[in-house]
């Protein structure tokens, strides 16, 4: 694993604590917005815009709102897969999720809150010029937006209690997971103001890193600790969902989360070895346990 993991985990969490000290929202708004966004998680999405940052020698500095609303997103995005009307889950992260936790249409607006929350932090951000910032919006846009995370989910809405083929299953989660992954690698190279050649190879990175970290979920819903977890494995199955694991084996999933490491790191030769700190990462994701 890289060496500073923790203390830009850490960096992440005192940054959203300074943007959320400076918000005026009422209560039970702010809390359970507060919940959906400090109740633990790894932080990968936003440490990786700060490394692709770093492997493109930009001042991390100006990565942090960016990181930021990249975690917002991500948050806002858990809140509502967790919703009865989506995933239906009690539990995130070994804690009762916002809805339980709350009530359902708090969560809703938590949900809607920090979504916008993100882009707002984006538009203020004055560190950064008004083409950056137009940038920035524009690609996290695109990938939460109706194209992307949101396309992604209304079709693994659909697919559920279906069986439907692998190339399907990957559009799916290319959209659902993939899309934030690989803009959190293209922030990096926006802020770093990079060529065409390494934006292309920050896309290709990312979007083999998101489908790989959705194939390691899939891993460990079957062969996953509970505790480690922080939710009951095996959901898959039971809510008779389409995954890597059902498509092609145990065995060829976990053949393909390899193959795709390979391909992640092969996308970042042209950044020689300041690829090193977004290869460990990678690889931190693939070996993972929850």
């Amino acid at each position: 694993m890289i060496d500073d993991f923790e203390s830009l985990r850490e960096r992440v969490i005192q940054q959203l604590e300074i943007i959320f000290n400076h918000t005026d929202v009422p209560s039970p708004l702010i809390d359970a917005m507060r919940y959906g966004v400090f109740s633990g998680g790894k932080r990968i999405r936003p440490i990786l815009v700060y490394l692709s940052c770093r492997a493109l020698g930009t001042d991390l500095a100006l990565a942090d709102k960016p990181a930021c609303a990249i975690e917002l997103i991500h948050a806002y995005s858990l809140i509502h897969d967790d919703l009865p009307a989506m995933d239906n889950d009690d539990l995130r992260r070994g804690k009762p999720t916002c809805h339980i936790k709350f009530d359902e249409a708090t969560a809703i607006l938590a949900g809607d809150a920090l979504q916008t929350l993100a882009f707002e932090i984006l538009a203020n951000d004055i560190q950064l010029t008004a083409e950056t910032r137009l940038s920035l919006i524009g690609d996290l846009a695109g990938a939460v937006g109706a194209s992307g995370m949101v396309a992604g989910q209304i079709i693994d809405l659909t697919a559920e209690n279906r069986s439907i083929d692998a190339l399907s299953l990957e559009n799916m989660h290319r959209r659902k997971t993939g899309d934030l992954i690989s803009t959190c690698l293209k922030f990096g190279a926006i802020l770093s103001a990079a060529d065409s050649e390494v934006k292309e190879a920050m896309l290709k990175f990312g979007l083999a890193l998101g489908l790989a970290f959705q194939i390691k979920d899939d891993i460990l819903d079957v062969t996953g600790d509970e505790h480690a977890i922080g939710k009951p494995v095996g959901s898959d199955v039971g809510n008779e969902k389409t995954t890597f694991v059902s498509v092609y084996g145990l065995d060829e999933a976990t053949c393909k989360l390899s193959q795709l490491l390979v391909e992640a790191t092969a996308a970042l030769e042209p950044l020689g070895s300041n690829a090193k700190p977004l290869n460990d990462i990678a690889r931190f994701i693939i070996n993972r346990n929850h």
